[in-house]
């Protein structure tokens, strides 16, 4: 099978052509019809995440190369392993699924209950063992097999990411009384479903949106913002504090930079809450007696587990999220997505289709 790999961490991702996979015990073989393209795979290839001040986190542990990235993956049960037969519960060859890819070790107190994607012993798909920028991916166990019956073939794979981390960011807000606002900062792929979830999830707030780019502002007032702001003009937030009559509940991060972070550190009102989901890199600092005299709350959100991936789709199949752009390439242009990605120029989702 082909795969697009990480041979060399910085440098362009180069094809590798290898055996199809053979299942074996719990596992389950995936014909990857699709495969998201996610920011967080644009650090995986660098081998760091930037933490300001010239310093950063090394990514390139827990992982060998060549190393096929991608995490978000939607495909067809292709074979089973021998012990997978007793434990399909109704699913069968040839259907069509998204795959949970946040797992753990199992056995800790962590993955216990059901909080896998946090655990210290991590077997992430795509992340730390092989995922979709390939033909096809092993799956440890085939309850990690979600249905995606209803939901548009390439989209139903981004649920798999951006989806459940901007469902789980959401959940994690404080209470939002009626009429108040919560903001997303920045309207990439991930931020435009936090637009949406955000609607769902909370029916009598103002959804606002913020970026730099004027393209993004417009698609996300077409997926339902009540209001959007360009970021970089700092008159905008005192517009915005003016607007929300001092500032909005709750502001969602999906940049994680220090220009991202200070803009939905001044948009909350007093009480407020920042939920930081973005790994874009930098530092943030505050003085701290203004924690407890504004009082807000800064909390971090990473992906989310396999029982709020179910709750997100059946929002989904219940129509509730409206779709985000998405395009597709195929599976040899996965080295030109990243680079757009980390030129700012994607709208929306990339999908890859291996399968041409």
């Amino acid at each position: 099978m082909k795969s697009q790999c990480i041979v060399e961490y910085g440098k362009p991702l180069e094809e590798v052509v290898g055996d199809i996979p053979t299942p074996t015990g719990t596992q389950v073989l995936v014909k990857i019809t699709h495969a998201g393209v996610c920011h967080s795979d644009v650090h995986i290839q660098d081998g760091y995440v930037p933490l300001g001040d010239g310093q950063k986190q090394d990514w390139t542990r827990g992982r060998s190369l060549p190393h096929t990235m991608g995490h978000e993956i939607e495909g067809t049960l292709e074979a089973v392993g021998a012990d997978a037969e007793s434990l399909l519960n109704g699913r069968k060859v040839g259907e069509r699924f998204v795959v949970f890819p946040w797992i753990g070790c199992g056995e800790c107190a962590v993955c216990a209950r059901d909080q896998e994607h946090i655990c210290n012993k991590p077997q992430q798909i795509g992340i730390q063992v092989a995922g979709g920028y390939a033909e096809y991916v092993l799956v440890p166990h085939p309850k990690y097999l979600l249905d995606a019956s209803g939901v548009q073939a390439g989209l139903a794979a981004t649920y798999m990411c951006s989806g459940v981390t901007a469902y789980a960011a959401m959940k994690k807000i404080p209470a939002v009384f009626e009429g108040e606002s919560i903001l997303i900062v920045g309207l990439g792929g991930v931020g435009m479903m936090g637009v949406q979830f955000a609607r769902a999830m909370f029916p009598t707030a103002k959804i606002l949106g913020c970026d730099i780019d004027e393209s993004k502002l417009e698609a996300a007032k077409a997926a339902g913002a009540d209001a959007v702001y360009n970021s970089s003009d700092p008159a905008n937030i005192k517009q915005l504090k003016k607007d929300t009559d001092g500032g909005v509940a709750a502001a969602v991060d999906f940049v994680g930079a220090e220009a991202s972070l200070n803009f939905a550190n001044g948009a909350i009102r007093r009480g407020g809450a920042i939920v930081v989901v973005g790994l874009f890199g930098g530092k943030f600092s505050t003085p701290i007696p203004l924690i407890p005299q504004r009082p807000f709350s800064i909390i971090g959100s990473y992906t989310g587990s396999l029982g709020e991936t179910k709750e997100m789709m059946e929002l989904v199949q219940a129509g509730k999220i409206k779709p985000i752009p998405i395009e597709e390439r195929a599976l040899d242009q996965a080295e030109a997505t990243l680079n757009g990605l980390r030129e700012g120029k994607i709208v929306g989702r990339v999908v890859l289709t291996p399968q041409g």
